[in-house]
């Protein structure tokens, strides 16, 4: 009988020590994988305006306090160049990356270089701003357009063609599709637009038109008066506007030039779920307002715009396959140094 006794306690003692064991464990995995119990860090690679980043960060930490977001910012063409030579040495920094256009995004998942993730935060958002195969998503609405000087400019322009008429002469600035992502993709899109194309972009170099780096450049410049007009994208110019410079922006005639900046994690990450969670946060509601109090235009439906930005469903979008964007892209590059060397 005491044999049978310590047996008896021996299972007993050996199931008591399992199941302590296994509700430990299943805390701990609660712990690791609970949205609010997250920490350490993350790199995001952007093309955003240093001081947006920086508020959605905040607002980020709001929510995940103990998730540190480091952040390497660069026009769209460069941050790409850095992450595909990080690739070839087999040491990708980033874990999260926030650029310009769908195009720029295809290209790297052609590569097999970002991670497929269905955020669950994609409810309101319409199906064409974000990959089928979940790769990317959209974050807002960027629409190019037109900036002009009132004190240089006496004649609003309405269209993209009026920049070639002879008042713009020597007066109008553009960002290198060298360097900014969007205006790798309107190039793109505007040369393969009826009424538009390679002619335009001649015509411009024809008549005096400057390139600069990115639309950031092609603010300042309208700004300060050295150029009366640009070809810009709508945030820049309409956050000068409400700052009080004497400029204005015009959605043209021809149809706008719109890109989504969308956010895609890369494979290579080892902070996956911290990565998901600044996805996730992005595309929630509350990321969505905070894009708006940024001063960009919402891409999750219900979501109200800016005083002064057309919503999504105002815009008139010119737009193109995007797989023959991609396709064409750095032949497009090349041609567009080509007339303005």
């Amino acid at each position: 009988m005491g044999f049978l006794k310590k047996r008896v306690w021996a299972g007993l003692l050996t199931f008591f020590t399992v199941a302590v064991l296994l509700t430990g464990c299943s805390s701990q995995n609660a712990s690791e994988t609970s949205p609010d119990k997250l920490s350490g860090s993350i790199t995001v690679y952007t093309s955003q305006p240093e001081e947006d980043i920086q508020k959605l960060i905040e607002k980020f930490n709001e929510e995940q306090p103990d998730i540190k977001v480091n952040v390497f910012r660069s026009g769209t063409e460069e941050v790409v160049s850095k992450v595909l030579a990080e690739k070839e040495t087999g040491n990708v920094q980033a874990d999260v990356l926030l650029v310009a256009d769908a195009a720029t995004f295809e290209e790297l998942k052609g590569k097999d270089l970002l991670m497929s993730y269905q955020s669950p935060e994609l409810k309101g958002i319409s199906k064409e701003y974000y990959d089928a195969d979940y790769t990317y998503t959209g974050t807002k609405i960027i629409s190019t357009g037109i900036i002009y000087n009132k004190n240089i400019i006496k004649i609003a322009p309405t269209s993209y063609k009026d920049l070639t008429k002879a008042e713009f002469e020597n007066n109008v600035i553009m960002p290198s599709p060298l360097y900014s992502g969007a205006a790798a993709y309107n190039l793109s899109v505007l040369t393969r637009t009826n009424g538009i194309g390679w002619e335009y972009y001649q015509l411009l170099k024809d008549k005096g038109a400057k390139v600069d780096k990115g639309n950031g450049t092609v603010q300042k410049a309208v700004i300060d008066g050295r150029v009366g007009s640009g070809i810009i994208v709508d945030y820049m110019a309409l956050r000068s506007k409400k700052k009080g410079a004497p400029v204005e922006f015009v959605y043209p005639s021809e149809g706008s030039l719109t890109i989504t900046e969308p956010v895609g994690i890369l494979k290579a990450t080892t902070h996956v779920e911290l990565a998901k969670a600044f996805v996730d946060f992005i595309l929630s509601e509350a990321g969505q307002k905070v894009t708006a109090e940024i001063g960009y235009t919402p891409i999750k439906s219900g979501v109200k715009a800016p005083e002064g930005f057309k919503s999504v469903d105002e815009i008139k979008n010119i737009t193109y396959d995007l797989a023959t964007l991609v396709k064409a892209r750095q032949d497009d590059k090349e041609k567009f140094s080509r007339i303005f060397n």
